[in-house]
């Protein structure tokens, strides 16, 4: 049975006013009448529009006899249409035919609810139930979404880390702690950016539930420095802002392309990009000794002008080794070469500065993981070894799931080289596996996801040099990777402040609570128009609500998400609660021991 509530009075593409029947109505369907909950109008045709409310409404008018009564009209937004098959009802988007002025308007049933929300072969991925009523469970198109581009947005306390893990946990089969995949792994590959060490709690569970969490921290993660390109070598070697910084990139270029042709005569058209093995300490050895390059003349011959290298003449392959040159006297003799010394053919102290920087970075041990990355045979990386460190990222060497890759100890000034660098090799494979795959008649297989947790920090709107590599890497998989099966989740409390190519490519969005008129009013503008009032309702969501809209949503819904079992680290710590208890000791020694990255006596599952 059909409750029916009001009329329509005016029918437009994007808004239709209704009226009620009076006050008795209205109060007696008051929990129905509220912003954000749906309505069903007849459209003529025996099918009905489905519209949510956007405003409610009311004036006093009075009647010929001068009696005050109250008059009560809703605003809704039209987002779909309810179209009756015989027994069957479906939904779909869009409205064939807008309702017309003196059309009925009713009440959303529960067999209307189950129509639109139910799960169906293509609605397969439960992601919470409708808020307000936990007896409706939410079910999206976990194609679409999975296999799209996600934002998911929310001030800090909002729940965005719950919010992101139980999206995952539920996409993995983990719930209450349990692996519901123990006795057959699934073929899911999650990559998750975890900036504050938060995620790894969320996915650590029961040994005897047979799940592995690939945990890369920056005492294990292994990405030679000889995998970065052009653009992140020269981030992290060079200051573009020296006046030879030309010069320079001339001179590293050469010499990191001759270097990686001595170590790989394999491989064929090696250049500056090529993912192959170069010694860096050569290649100082080589910038150094330009540097400081002194050559003398004999028997007509140019040999260095070393103490170490006697009549040795003039060859790159000496450049790779120290150099202990001569000093000259001032009429630029020698006595010990008996010849007269040049520094023709160097630069005559012009790298001193490029020279400092690339011993800084060498001894700093804190880049070990880039710049020295060792083997468990304490051996470097190898060419060779490029398929293991692949493997690393994406779980294939112990069959993991999901890697969460904990950047909380990577020095600021190469976070973002350290993020372009994985992320370019995560799509290259992904693009590489697709095009064989495409080359035998079939797709690919094996679809990752690449988590972007508080994105803002290394893919900004605005264009700092600090934040080059990683934002021009990460906009490539946001404009080309879902063509290889490669998709984002973009993770926010800042969205106005991210870069707008990445979230312009987002399909769907999964918006918290947004308290900053900023970041309201730009996703408010990434949305379809039918969201922007309900978009109001953003300040002042609960914990763990979100408005969910986009390609793998029947239509925009507000809905409350479970809270994910295992929780992440991320807490709010109860500050007041904390300072009204008796004082505290801290053992400062394990601070200390912690901070330089000796054996620690706390470890990050006792914290």
């Amino acid at each position: 049975m059909m409750n029916k509530i009001g009329y329509v009075v005016a029918s437009a593409p994007a808004k239709i006013i209704i009226e009620i029947d009076g006050l008795e109505i209205l109060e007696k369907n008051k929990n129905e009448l509220q912003i954000g909950k749906f309505l069903k109008i007849a459209d003529g045709n025996h099918n009905y529009a489905v519209a949510t409310i956007n405003n409610i409404n009311s004036a006093q008018v009075s009647d010929k006899d001068e009696k005050l009564h109250w008059r009560f009209t809703l605003e809704a937004t039209p987002l779909g249409a309810l179209l009756y098959n015989g027994a069957n009802t479906s939904f779909t988007r869009g409205t064939p035919v807008l309702p017309v002025p003196t059309e009925p308007v009713f009440i959303f049933n529960k067999e209307d609810i189950k129509a639109v929300f139910s799960k169906t072969s293509s609605l397969d991925f439960k992601i919470g139930h409708l808020a307000g009523n936990s007896l409706v469970p939410i079910f999206i198109d976990g194609n679409k979404f999975f296999g799209k581009h996600v934002g998911v947005v929310g001030s800090t306390g909002a729940g965005k880390s719950c919010t992101v893990a139980s999206l995952l946990q539920n996409a993995m089969g983990i719930s209450n702690a349990k692996n519901s995949h123990a006795n057959a792994q699934k073929n899911s590959h999650v990559i998750i950016f975890d900036i504050h060490a938060e995620y790894a709690a969320a996915f650590k569970i029961a040994d005897e539930e047979k799940f592995n969490l690939n945990l890369l921290d920056v005492d294990k993660l292994k990405i030679p420095y000889w995998l970065m390109n052009a653009e992140e070598l020269e981030t992290i070697f060079i200051e573009t802002g020296e006046q030879n910084s030309h010069n320079q990139i001339s001179q590293f270029k050469k010499a990191v392309i001759a270097n990686k042709e001595k170590y790989n005569p394999k491989l064929q058209k090696i250049n500056y990009d090529t993912p192959a093995y170069f010694s860096i300490k050569e290649v100082y050895n080589y910038i150094k000794n330009k540097n400081n390059f002194t050559s003398y003349e004999k028997n007509s011959k140019t040999y260095f002008a070393s103490i170490d290298l006697k009549d040795i003449e003039i060859s790159e392959e000496n450049l790779w080794h120290p150099i202990a040159f001569e000093a000259s006297s001032g009429n630029g003799s020698n006595k010990s070469l008996n010849a007269k010394v040049s520094k023709e053919g160097g630069f005559n102290g012009e790298f001193d500065r490029f020279v400092s920087r690339l011993e800084t970075r060498l001894a700093d041990k804190r880049l070990n993981f880039l710049l020295d990355p060792k083997k468990d045979n304490d051996l470097s990386f190898k060419t060779d070894d490029f398929e293991k460190i692949l493997q690393q990222f994406i779980g294939y060497i112990d069959k993991s799931n999901v890697t969460v890759i904990d950047l909380s100890g990577v020095p600021f000034e190469v976070l973002s080289i350290t993020i372009s660098l994985i992320s370019r090799l995560i799509f290259d494979f992904a693009f590489h596996y697709s095009k064989i795959c495409h080359a035998q008649n079939r797709t690919n297989d094996i679809p990752l996801m690449l988590v972007c947790e508080e994105a803002h920090n290394y893919i900004p709107q605005n264009s700092s040099a600090d934040y080059n590599s990683s934002k021009k890497s990460i906009e490539r998989i946001a404009k080309e990777g879902r063509k290889y099966g490669l998709s984002l989740m973009v993770v926010s409390q800042r969205p106005s402040e991210v870069s707008d190519t990445i979230f312009s490519q987002c399909s769907n969005f999964v918006t918290l609570r947004l308290t900053n008129k900023f970041d309201q009013s730009y996703i408010r503008g990434l949305l379809p128009d039918s969201s922007s009032q309900i978009l109001e309702l953003l300040p002042v969501l609960g914990q763990g609500e979100a408005y969910v809209v986009g390609d793998a949503t029947l239509m925009p819904s507000l809905v409350q998400l479970p809270p994910p079992n295992p929780e992440p680290k991320s807490a709010t710590i109860k500050t007041f609660a904390e300072w009204s208890k008796d004082w505290k000791n801290i053992n400062f020694n394990d601070v200390i021991q912690r901070w330089h990255k000796e054996p620690e006596s706390l470890n990050d599952d006792e914290l």
